[in-house]
C-alpha cells in the first residue's frame, strides 16, 4: 500500500516528464537515474540501450570524407582545365576553321567579259545583266529544316523556272560538305525576280506557322550577278566571233582565240552569314574582279552584212553545201568582211547544228581551180619566160603523162596570147606556159613550187583561228605524174578562202604580201588602247609583174572573150578571175561535185578592195564560177566601194590582146 501523504508512483510519473537529463562533470548530458542509481524504468514507449547499459554518443571525424570530396572536385576541375587548354590552345585553329565553315561563306565574283566591236565601235558581242542561281545545301539539310525532303521540295519549285531536271537539281541541293553549289548560269533578271518572290512568300508562311511546320525550303537559294554574253546582230559574223560556252569560256572563233584577253580575272568575296543572310557587322573580305579587255576588229559591220546576205542567198539558191566571202583591204591586209553560210546564232547554241560552228573560211580546205592560175602566170612573168602578148597555141587536147588534158569546153585550136590564156581560163595554155619555167619538167616544178609558197600556199594565214588549216601543197618531189600538170591550173593543191583572197590582195598591193589581220586593237581595263602588232610583210613578185597581172585580170572581166563578164561594175575598172574546180567530197575522199569561185579587186588601176567568193557543191542551176560567184562578187564589191566612198579613177581600162595576131581586142 502506498504510504499516507504520498501520491502513488503512477500519479507522480504522469505529472512529470517521462525522462530527465542531467549534466555530467564533463558537460555531457546524461539521462536521469532512477531511484537507487540503477537503470530504473526506461521512458514509456522507449527502448533500453543495447546490452541493458548506456554508452556516450560520439561524432564521426569529417576530415577523411572532406578529403575525398576535395580530391573528386580537384579531378573534375583538372579535367575541365585540360579540356579547356585543348580547345583554347592546342586545337584552337581546328575549331576556328570548323566554326568558319559554318559561319563564313566565300563566293566568286565573276569578271565582266570584254566586248567585241567592229572597226566603227558598233557592238558585235557584249554583255547584259544576268544572274547565276546558287544554293547553300547546309540550309536545306534535315538538321536545319527539320524535314528530310527539303532538297526535293526546293527542286520541285525551281525545276520549271530554271528549265532543269528535278532529280538533278535535288542532287545538287543535297550535296554535303559544301556551303556553295551552282544551280544555273546566266539566268535573266526576270527569272531571279520570280524566285525571289517565291522565297519571300515561303518565308512569310514559315514565320506565321508554328515553328517547324512550314519550313522555307528556298531559304538557301541565292543569286550572283553574272553578266550574260549576247550577240546583238544574231548570226552576223558568227563564224568569226564564235560563242561562249556554259562555263563562261570561249567555245569557238575569236571568243576562244582571245579568251585570255576577254575573260578578265574573277574575284571573290567572303562574308559571315546567319540563317542564309549576310551579317553586316561581321566584316567582309573582298577581292575585286578585273574586267576583260575590249577587242576592236577590222571588220566593217555593213560590209560584213552585205557579204553574209549575198553568200547566204546564193547558197540557198544553188542548193549548195556551203559558201564563203572574204573582203580585204589591199593596202593593209585587214579583213573587212569574213562571211559564211550556213551560219548559226551564237545566242542560241542549243538550236544550232554542231557542224555549223567554227569558221569555215579558214577551216575548210579545197582545191581552188582556175583562180589559182594567177600564181602560175605570176611565176612565168616574174621569171621572164613570157609577156602578156606572147603567142600560145592551145590545142583541144594536150597529152601529158598518162592522160590527155582538156579545157572546160571543146574547141578548135586556139591561137591566144598569154593574156588570152588567162582571160579564157585555158588549162592547156597554162600547162604550156608553166613548162617554160625550167629546162626540164622537174626544174619547172621546183620554180612553180617556190612561187606558190611565197604566195602563202601550205602556210598559216597568220590569223591564228582555232582549227585553221594551212592548206595542202606537197613538195615537188612528191608530185605525181598528173599532179605536175594539174597543179598549175589549181587541181592537186588545196587552200582556204582567206589564203585565196590574200593571193589577189598581194597582186593588188604591188606584189607585196601583207599578212591578213582581223584584230585592230584592244582596250584594257584601265581604258588604254593598244593597237595590234603590225602584220608581217614579204615581197612575192616585183611591182612591175603585179601591175602587168592586174591589167591581164582586167581582160577577164572587161573583154568579151573573158570568162568573168558577170562581175562588171559600171564606172569602175575591175580585175577578176573565175574558178570551177572538181571538188573532193570530205566524207568519201573522192571527187564529187564542184567548187565555184571568183576572185578579184577594184579599182583595177588603183586597188583598194579585194573580194573572194567560193560556193561548195552547187546542185541547182549552173556550177560555173562565173555564174555562181560572179554575181556575188559584183554585189559585195559594189556595196563595199560605195560604203567606203571609193570613187572610180576615171582612167580608161587597159585592153591587152586576147587573140594572138589580132592586135587589141574590143
Amino acid at each position: 500500500m502506498p504510504r499516507p501523504g504520498r501520491e502513488a508512483p503512477a500519479s507522480r510519473t504522469a505529472a512529470r516528464p517521462a525522462s530527465r537529463t542531467a549534466t555530467t562533470a564533463k558537460g555531457a548530458r546524461q539521462p536521469a537515474a532512477g531511484r537507487g542509481g540503477g537503470g530504473g524504468r526506461p521512458p514509456q514507449g522507449g527502448r533500453p540501450p543495447h546490452g541493458g547499459g548506456s554508452a556516450p554518443l560520439r561524432l564521426v571525424n569529417p576530415r577523411p570524407r572532406l578529403r575525398l570530396v576535395a580530391v573528386g572536385l580537384t579531378l573534375v576541375i583538372l579535367a575541365f582545365t585540360v579540356r579547356l587548354l585543348q580547345v583554347q590552345a592546342i586545337d584552337a585553329s581546328a575549331y576556328a576553321d570548323k566554326a568558319a565553315v559554318n559561319r563564313y561563306i566565300t563566293v566568286p565574283l565573276a569578271a565582266e567579259r570584254g566586248a567585241i566591236t567592229a572597226r566603227d565601235g558598233s557592238a558585235l558581242a557584249g554583255t547584259v545583266d544576268a544572274y547565276d542561281i546558287t544554293a547553300d545545301p547546309y540550309l536545306l539539310s534535315p538538321e536545319q529544316t527539320k524535314i528530310k525532303d527539303a532538297p526535293e521540295r526546293a527542286a520541285r519549285i525551281l525545276a520549271p523556272l530554271l528549265g532543269q531536271d528535278r532529280t538533278e537539281l535535288a542532287g545538287k541541293l543535297s550535296r554535303s560538305g559544301t556551303r556553295y553549289v551552282l544551280l544555273a548560269r546566266q539566268q535573266t533578271p526576270q527569272t531571279w525576280r520570280k524566285i525571289k518572290k517565291l522565297k519571300a512568300r515561303l518565308a512569310a508562311e514559315a514565320s506565321a506557322a508554328p515553328k517547324g511546320e512550314k519550313p522555307n525550303v528556298l531559304a538557301g537559294i541565292y543569286q550572283e550577278k553574272h553578266a550574260k554574253r549576247v550577240y546583238p546582230n544574231k548570226d552576223l559574223a558568227a563564224g568569226v566571233l564564235g560563242f561562249v560556252n556554259s562555263d563562261g569560256k570561249g567555245g569557238a572563233g575569236l571568243e576562244a582565240m582571245l579568251d585570255d584577253k576577254l575573260v578578265g580575272e574573277n574575284g571573290k568575296i567572303t562574308y559571315a552569314q546567319s540563317g542564309g543572310r549576310q551579317v553586316p557587322t561581321a566584316g567582309v573580305r573582298e577581292q575585286e574582279a578585273e574586267p576583260g579587255s575590249d577587242v576592236e576588229l577590222t571588220l566593217d559591220r555593213d560590209i560584213q552584212w552585205s557579204a553574209q546576205r549575198a553568200i547566204s542567198d546564193q547558197v540557198e539558191k544553188s542548193h549548195a553545201d556551203s559558201g564563203y566571202v572574204i573582203v580585204q583591204d589591199t593596202r593593209t591586209g585587214q579583213l573587212l568582211g569574213m562571211a559564211g553560210a550556213p551560219g548559226f546564232d551564237p545566242n542560241d547554241i542549243r538550236g544550232a547544228k554542231v557542224d555549223s560552228f567554227g569558221n569555215p573560211a579558214v577551216q575548210d580546205v579545197y582545191e581552188p581551180g582556175s583562180t589559182s592560175k594567177v600564181m602560175s602566170m605570176a611565176a612565168v612573168l616574174e621569171e621572164g619566160k613570157a609577156t602578156p602578148t606572147t603567142a600560145v597555141t592551145v590545142p583541144n587536147r594536150l597529152k601529158r603523162a598518162d592522160r590527155a588534158f582538156a579545157d572546160d569546153i571543146d574547141h578548135p585550136t586556139w591561137h591566144l596570147t598569154l593574156n588570152g590564156v588567162l582571160a579564157k581560163s585555158s588549162n592547156i595554155g597554162t600547162i604550156l606556159a608553166t613548162e617554160q619555167l625550167g629546162k626540164t619538167q622537174k626544174e619547172a616544178n621546183q620554180v612553180l613550187y617556190r612561187y606558190l609558197r611565197k604566195f602563202g600556199i601550205g602556210r598559216p594565214t597568220g590569223l591564228g583561228f582555232p582549227g585553221e588549216t594551212d592548206g595542202l601543197l606537197a613538195r615537188p618531189g612528191k608530185w605525181s605524174d598528173s599532179q605536175q600538170y594539174t597543179i598549175p591550173f589549181g587541181q592537186g593543191l588545196s587552200l582556204n578562202a582567206v589564203q585565196a583572197a590574200s593571193i589577189y590582195s598581194t597582186i593588188a598591193n604591188g606584189g607585196e604580201r601583207i599578212e591578213p589581220t582581223v584584230v585592230r586593237g584592244t582596250t584594257g581595263p584601265d581604258g588604254r588602247y593598244e593597237p595590234a602588232d603590225p602584220p608581217a610583210k614579204r615581197r612575192v613578185v616585183s611591182e612591175k609583174t603585179a601591175k602587168t597581172l592586174s591589167r591581164m585580170l582586167e581582160s577577164v572581166v572587161s573583154d568579151m572573150e573573158g570568162t568573168g563578164t558577170t562581175a562588171k561594175i559600171p564606172g569602175y575598172r575591175v580585175a577578176g578571175k573565175t574558178g570551177t574546180a572538181n571538188r573532193v567530197d570530205p566524207k568519201t575522199g573522192r571527187y564529187h561535185g564542184y567548187t565555184a569561185s571568183f576572185a578579184g579587186f577594184a579599182p583595177a588601176d588603183k586597188p583598194r578592195i579585194t573580194v573572194y567568193c567560193a560556193v561548195q557543191n552547187p546542185k541547182k542551176g549552173s556550177y560555173f564560177g562565173s555564174d555562181v560567184c560572179g554575181p556575188v562578187y559584183k554585189k559585195v564589191m559594189k556595196f563595199s566601194l560605195k560604203s567606203l566612198q571609193i570613187p572610180p579613177t576615171g582612167a580608161k581600162p587597159a585592153r591587152l590582146p586576147v587573140l594572138a595576131g589580132k592586135g587589141r581586142n574590143g
